[in-house]
C-alpha cells in the first residue's frame, strides 16, 4: 500500500548520498527514500542505513542495494525520483545515470549548496577536486599545519569511509593513534589520519555531520554522546 510520499533512491558511495539524505530527507513527511543505490565501496550494499541515523520517519532504517539493482528495485516499488550524490565521474556517466532514471519514469535530481551546506561556528577551509588522486591529502596536511598555531587549534573534518558499523560511525574523533585503533579504522583510514594525528592535530569524521559540528572539540570536554 502506498504511502503518499513521494517514493527516491539516492545512488552515492557511501558519502556524500548520506550526506543529501541527512539534510534533505530524514525529516521531510512528503518523501521516502525507498533505497541507497551504492557503488564503490566493497560491502556496502546489502546493509542498511540504521534506523538510529535515519530518523522516526525510518524506524527499520533504509535498504542500501548495488546500483546496477536500480531498474529491479522500480519492478518492486515504482521510484518518483533518483537522486545522483556521489563524485569522481565525467559528464557523461552523470547524464548515464540520469538517462536510468528518465527511462524509469522518474525525476533526476542534483542537489545544490543551499539544501546541503552546513553552517559552521568556525572557519571553514574546504579541500575539494574534480577526481581521486588530485593531492586533496596531501593540500590538506599542508593547510592544517601552515594554519595551526598555539591560539588557534585547527581540527580536520572529513567523511569516514563507509566500510564498518555506521552507527558506531555517526560521530568520531582521533586525536591519538589508540584512538584509531579502538575505532578498528582500516588501513585506508589510517593512511588519512594518521599524518595529522603525528602533526598534532584532531581528526573528526562521521556519516552525520551535524551531528559532529555539533560537538565541543576539546580533548577535556568532548563525548561522543554529548
Amino acid at each position: 500500500m502506498g504511502t503518499g510520499r513521494r517514493a527516491t533512491a539516492i545512488l552515492g558511495a557511501g558519502g556524500r548520498d548520506f550526506h543529501v539524505f541527512n539534510m534533505v530527507f530524514r525529516e521531510d513527511p512528503t518523501s521516502e527514500v525507498v533505497a541507497f543505490a551504492a557503488t564503490r565501496i566493497p560491502g556496502l550494499a546489502g546493509r542498511r542505513y540504521p534506523p538510529a541515523l535515519a530518523g522516526p520517519l525510518y524506524p527499520e532504517g533504509v535498504p542500501i542495494v548495488a546500483l546496477d539493482e536500480l531498474e529491479a528495485l522500480a519492478q518492486v516499488r515504482p521510484i518518483d525520483r533518483v537522486v545522483f550524490a556521489y563524485s569522481d565521474v565525467a559528464h557523461v556517466e552523470v547524464m548515464h545515470a540520469a538517462s536510468r532514471a528518465l527511462a524509469l519514469g522518474a525525476d533526476f535530481l542534483l542537489y545544490g549548496p543551499r539544501a546541503t551546506m552546513l553552517k559552521a561556528r568556525h572557519p571553514v577551509v574546504a579541500v575539494a577536486a574534480i577526481r581521486t588522486g588530485c593531492g586533496k591529502s596531501q593540500t590538506t596536511r599542508h593547510l592544517a599545519r601552515a594554519l595551526a598555531r598555539p591560539d588557534r587549534p585547527v581540527a580536520v573534518i572529513r567523511h569516514p569511509m563507509a566500510y564498518g558499523d555506521l552507527e558506531a560511525q555517526r560521530v568520531q574523533r582521533f586525536a591519538t593513534v589508540g584512538d584509531l585503533d579502538r575505532a578498528g579504522c582500516t588501513l585506508e583510514e589510517r593512511e588519512e589520519f594518521e599524518a595529522h594525528l603525528e602533526a598534532g592535530l584532531t581528526v573528526f569524521a562521521g556519516v552525520d555531520y551535524a551531528a559532529v559540528s555539533a560537538r565541543k572539540t576539546s580533548r577535556r570536554s568532548w563525548s561522543p554522546k554529548a
